[in-house]
């Protein structure tokens, strides 16, 4: 079994930046793809990132050229360093382990339970 804990979210204003980090524990192993989703009030859960086990990274067209995706294996930890917040990115932010990246939420193995990123206007 693995678990994953987020940290990191908060309140900011638009224009500033947060950066969320996902800490697994339990049965890890360099194995898994780990991917970023989130769920905005009212809003169905989307993708926003993944990152492969050997680096390679992709994203939702929204976030591209703001968001980054980084993990660093030796400490089971990936990152998500948002810059240039905007209102609509507010939304709890999960993280999520698997075999691919994308936004294939229904074949995810683990999950952890979220944090929460406010950016006001």
């Amino acid at each position: 079994q693995v678990e994953l804990v987020e940290s990191g979210g908060g309140l900011v204003q638009t224009g500033g930046s947060l950066r969320l980090s996902c800490v697994a524990s339990g049965r890890t192993g360099s194995y898994y793809a780990m991917n970023w989703f989130r769920q905005a009030p009212g809003k169905e859960r989307e993708w926003v990132a993944g990152i492969t086990r050997r680096g390679g990274t992709n994203y939702i067209d929204s976030v591209k050229g703001r968001f980054t995706i980084s993990r660093d294996n030796a400490k089971n930890t990936v990152y998500l360093q948002m810059n240039s917040l905007k209102p609509e990115d507010t939304a709890v932010y999960y993280c999520a382990a698997g075999s691919v990246v994308g936004p294939y939420d229904n074949v995810m193995d683990n999950w952890g339970k979220g944090t929460l990123v406010t950016v006001s206007s």
